[in-house]
């Protein structure tokens, strides 16, 4: 580990696969509409981060395992600092799509 390692943000790509391996888990992309429909990770689901207040018509269970992400990671950090301060318990910022390296669809 190297001394700046700390300025890394969360690899995204581990992210999907912690996702993967999480029963029940929802995969959250806070992206805009638009960006979501340029291509996006398979299974996510699209929440808007200026919509994030919505979150509960989607995911009712508080305790439900979220990783959120976004294109760089700023807004899925946002976004879990908001889901936590509304009460979910299992939320996880995995950091931004332009680092993924699997597949998207459109």
């Amino acid at each position: 580990m190297g001394f700046f390692d700390f300025l890394k943000g969360p690899d995204i790509n581990q992210g999907v696969k912690e996702y993967r391996d999480t029963d029940g888990a929802v995969l959250l992309d806070v992206r805009t509409s638009g960006e979501y429909a340029e291509g996006h990770i398979p299974g996510s689901k699209n929440l808007p981060l200026q919509s994030i207040d919505k979150v509960e018509r989607m995911i009712e269970n508080k305790a439900t395992p979220i990783f959120v992400h976004c294109l760089s990671g700023a807004r899925s950090r946002q976004a879990a600092a908001v889901l936590q301060q509304m009460g979910y318990t299992n939320v996880k910022n995995i950091g931004g799509i332009a680092s993924y390296t699997g597949k998207v669809e459109k």
